[in-house]
């Protein structure tokens, strides 16, 4: 009798060990499988909100107007080491009559980093982390810029010029603007003061 407590006694305390030791290891096993998928929830199925503001910003055409080109075998395609660096603060407009695209309400462009139209010259902003692009921006300053249509987010500026079609950004989530932003403060710092806008050249003087 006493030997059969004893073996019942040695099994349970077996089956306790067997059973808490499982149970440490599928809750150790689970904590990163939680914090990956909180993850996938939180940033719309992507990993971090890098990687969700770096697909934002490719399927937003961020790169049409803000990387420069360079003729690839089809044309005209995006330089990937000046990624969006905007416009080349040397690279000249195209040799065109200014006042006759203003006069005839044109836009014209020619790889797509500088624009011309009734409303002047503007020049593709650097959006990469370089002090010359938006390195030393805050992430209040980048959704005041697209919300309230305010050049550098600023108060008592100038309003975002085209093509930059901000009234669309605007519509995006807090959420995807604030991915946006982490990605391109995440990006290679590329130093390129890009020119300023030019007003119309009925304007000038």
């Amino acid at each position: 009798m006493q030997k059969t407590i004893v073996i019942t006694a040695l099994s349970v305390i077996s089956a306790s060990v067997i059973f808490f030791g499982c149970t440490q290891k599928s809750t150790a096993s689970d904590a990163p499988i939680a914090d990956s998928t909180t993850a996938l929830k939180q940033y719309s199925g992507f990993e971090s909100q890098v990687k969700w503001g770096e697909h934002l910003v490719s399927v937003s055409g961020c790169n049409d107007c803000h990387t420069p080109k360079k003729m690839g075998a089809h044309g005209p395609e995006n330089d990937s080491s000046l990624l969006l660096s905007g416009h080349p603060a040397q690279m000249p407009l195209p040799d065109v009559d200014l006042k006759a695209i203003e006069s005839k309400g044109l836009v014209v462009t020619n790889l797509e980093t500088a624009w011309i139209g009734p409303w002047g010259v503007t020049y593709s902003a650097n959006l990469t982390s370089d002090s010359t692009g938006i390195g030393n921006w805050k992430e209040d300053q980048f959704i005041k810029a697209l919300r309230e249509d305010k050049w550098m987010g600023l108060d008592n500026t100038r309003p975002i010029l085209p093509p930059m079609p901000w009234e669309d950004f605007r519509l995006m989530t807090d959420g995807e603007l604030k991915a946006i932003f982490a990605y391109l403060k995440s990006t290679k710092p590329i130093h390129n003061v890009a020119p300023m806008a030019q007003p119309p050249m009925g304007k000038k003087g």
